[in-house]
């Protein structure tokens, strides 16, 4: 289809001169002699853009300006400017105007100026486009469950979302503490602003504070140029913080001081920067249990935890499992072009039996291998790792054990049972350590040294 354009002008040679020079630049094009007539136009139409004279009779191009961005605020608006009147030009700017083309024009000028409008326009529809699909993608919908349990959770997320408090998620790794995050953000007043998500637990701790706070030039080696941290680009906006309990002591100071004061100081600078966001954090850690063995500041715990919301764990929530699972085998059909079209008694009973140490970040894995691998029309137990086949039995063999008079070894017991949960997660996790450790809720840091531990670093 042809860019829509409406030329607003009291000058009739005006008018006919934008007609058809940008008729000839294959546009459709309308024009009206005053804004009233052009109100009127836009009241029945859509324009990509439109063009207006500020000096008018009967209504300004500034108070036509104003009538454009309430019929219709996606249109973009051009302003015609008399030579050396850049002052209402810059008026009209700041009420929402994309440019201003000045008398007498040049051929060039004009059709830059409309190439940047378009392009402007296009953006905007995108941008409308993405934020739409964002807000479908972590609407409570896609938080799958309908126990007692998630009923709770939905109820919270809806009342939390209409608040900018801070807000604490704990849970097990694995229960959707992120995906909880997202649906409170774009659910809520701030949807339209910036979500950006630091994993505490994933930065080295001697590049946390550039990341978080921005450096200057020269600041350390490797600081060839200055950095907006995470904090200045969220600015209006929401920072999801996972794994605050991994946060090192000294930035859990520099963070109090910008939930108290909402500012912070850059890597290598001197001067304050203003910032106003909404925190929202989350821990599979006990973090009240930090605070009193002091890795974890009481002041910042308070700060943070002014909301706290409990993600269940999915065996808290076992009548949940089916429907997951059904979920992922559909979303993985879609994903991978396949048709398994069910999941077979046998295999659903092994997935009711589990324990699910990995939660529904473990389930959706199993059920998106368990596609990929299927060649028949129903996911069979051969489609399912083996250590959820028979890895309940075997946790159960050494959980239950009991202390007898001939006494136990509880060190060779422990050991034998986290060194299976090490080869499980990292099956899960395709080798992935860093995964794997999220899963097993513990630091990569902890992570490596298991492995080291049990001479699994080759895993």
């Amino acid at each position: 289809m042809k860019p829509k354009i409406l030329v607003v002008d009291d000058d009739a040679s005006i008018r006919e001169f934008l007609e058809i020079m940008l008729k000839r630049e294959n546009f459709e094009v309308k024009t009206a002699d005053n804004g009233q007539k052009a109100q009127k136009i836009m009241e029945k139409e859509q324009f990509d853009v439109v063009i207006t004279d500020l000096q008018m009779p009967k209504m300004s191009g500034l108070e036509l300006l104003k009538e454009i961005k309430t019929i219709n605020p996606a249109t973009t608006v051009l302003v015609i400017t008399a030579f050396g009147s850049t002052e209402s030009a810059v008026d009209a700017m700041k009420l929402g105007a994309f440019d201003y083309i000045s008398k007498p024009f040049k051929i060039d000028e004009i059709k830059n100026r409309l190439k940047n409008a378009l392009k402007n326009k296009n953006l905007s529809v995108e941008n409308r486009i993405m934020r739409k699909e964002l807000e479908k993608k972590y609407s409570f919908e896609n938080i799958i469950g309908a126990s007692e349990a998630m009923e709770k959770l939905f109820e919270m997320i809806e009342r939390v979302s209409e608040t900018k408090s801070n807000v604490l998620i704990s849970g097990e790794s694995g229960t959707g503490k992120e995906l909880v995050a997202k649906a409170i953000h774009f659910n809520g007043p701030l949807k339209d602003k910036p979500f950006i998500t630091v994993n505490c637990g994933a930065i080295p701790e001697n590049l946390l504070e550039s990341e978080m706070f921005g450096h200057k030039k020269g600041s350390f080696t490797g600081a060839i140029a200055d950095k907006e941290g995470i904090f200045k680009v969220a600015d209006g906006g929401t920072i999801f913080l996972d794994e605050i309990g991994e946060l090192p002591l000294l930035l859990q100071v520099k963070l109090l001081r910008v939930i108290q004061e909402g500012t912070f100081r850059p890597v290598g600078s001197t001067d304050d920067v203003k910032v106003n966001v909404r925190l929202i954090s989350a821990t599979n850690k006990d973090l009240g249990k930090e605070v009193k063995e002091k890795r974890f500041r009481e002041d910042l715990y308070y700060r943070m935890n002014v909301i706290h919301i409990y993600t269940p764990s999915l065996a808290e929530r076992k009548s949940d499992i089916q429907i997951l699972a059904e979920f992922f085998l559909d979303k993985y059909n879609k994903e991978l072009n396949r048709q398994v079209q069910k999941i077979s008694k046998e295999a659903m009973d092994i997935l009711m039996k589990y324990s699910w140490p990995g939660n529904v970040r473990e389930l959706e894995n199993v059920i998106e291998r368990a596609v990929a691998l299927e060649r028949g029309g129903a996911v069979l137990p051969e489609s399912l790792p083996g250590g959820i086949r028979d890895g309940r039995e075997r946790l159960s063999a050494l959980i239950n054990l009991e202390v007898t008079d001939r006494g136990v070894n509880m060190e060779d017991i422990v050991g034998r049972l986290e060194k299976d949960l090490l080869k499980q997660a990292l099956t899960i996790s395709n080798g992935i350590k860093k995964r794997a450790a999220k899963l097993l809720g513990i630091s990569f840091r902890s992570m490596r040294y298991r492995l080291e531990k049990y001479g699994l670093e080759a895993a």
